[in-house]
């Protein structure tokens, strides 16, 4: 490919998820960030000075279409096709802060979607491998993951159900789609002493974190949330 035509897809990328610059962001949409992280997510308890960095940080309007940007920072869910979603700011924060990320940590990310939650914890651990099952969105995410200078981040195309084995154990584990029950082998490729934060449920959903201890795991249910089906593929779901 030659530089010219390198160039041009770049712009074609940047065009595709709503900014008009590789380098830089318009004023305005900083200062909507800062308001996010102060009025949505410090606002509700979020505490942690690291997590409120890396909201304060990752630019959430990259990761939405660009017809949606002038939105990417008010508080609620947007589509970003593929009938997925980029989850509400404080659910990311709460999530992140919950599965406790700390510096030399390895996590597994189950449902890339747009890649924002993976930005966010990239900015607080050393690695992500993050599972996308819908092709599209795993090599859009991909892509701008790259752009934006994530090169700690793997974005895995695959079935997050059966999580990734060859790389366990994990620091931490958050999924970010709901399936009616906790996938057994997201459990066994915790580490010990590390955090699954999860939605659980069908109709009714319950965020809930699972930390695995010397002695097996703990549970506890936080709060309700709503959260689009964990998919699967048909061979990995014994109902087929």
């Amino acid at each position: 490919m030659t530089a010219k035509r390198r160039l041009a897809a770049t712009w074609a990328a940047c065009a595709l998820m709503g900014t008009t610059s590789v380098n830089s962001e318009p004023e305005d949409f900083g200062r909507r960030r800062e308001a996010m992280v102060r009025e949505q997510i410090e606002a509700r308890g979020i505490r942690n000075p690291r997590v409120l960095a890396a909201l304060r940080k990752v630019p959430r309007h990259r990761f939405v279409p660009e017809d949606l940007a002038e939105q990417a920072y008010r508080d609620g869910p947007l589509p970003i096709g593929q009938a997925q979603t980029i989850s509400q700011p404080f659910i990311v924060a709460s999530m992140t802060e919950l599965v406790d990320p700390q510096p030399g940590d390895t996590v597994l990310e189950i449902g890339t979607g747009s890649g924002y939650q993976a930005a966010v914890l990239a900015e607080l651990v050393t690695k992500v491998l993050t599972i996308e099952i819908v092709p599209v969105l795993a090599t859009r995410s991909r892509a701008l993951l790259a752009e934006l200078g994530y090169g700690n981040v793997e974005v895995v195309t695959g079935d997050g159900w059966k999580g990734l084995p060859e790389a366990a154990p994990f620091d931490g584990i958050v999924v970010t789609a709901a399936p009616a029950e906790i996938p057994p082998a997201l459990l066994e490729q915790l580490a010990v002493g590390a955090k699954l934060v999860i939605p659980v449920g069908r109709r009714k959903q319950m965020l809930r974190v699972v930390e695995r201890t010397e002695e097996g795991f703990s549970e506890r249910g936080e709060y309700p949330v709503r959260f689009v089906p964990l998919t699967r593929k048909p061979e990995s779901d014994p109902e087929r």
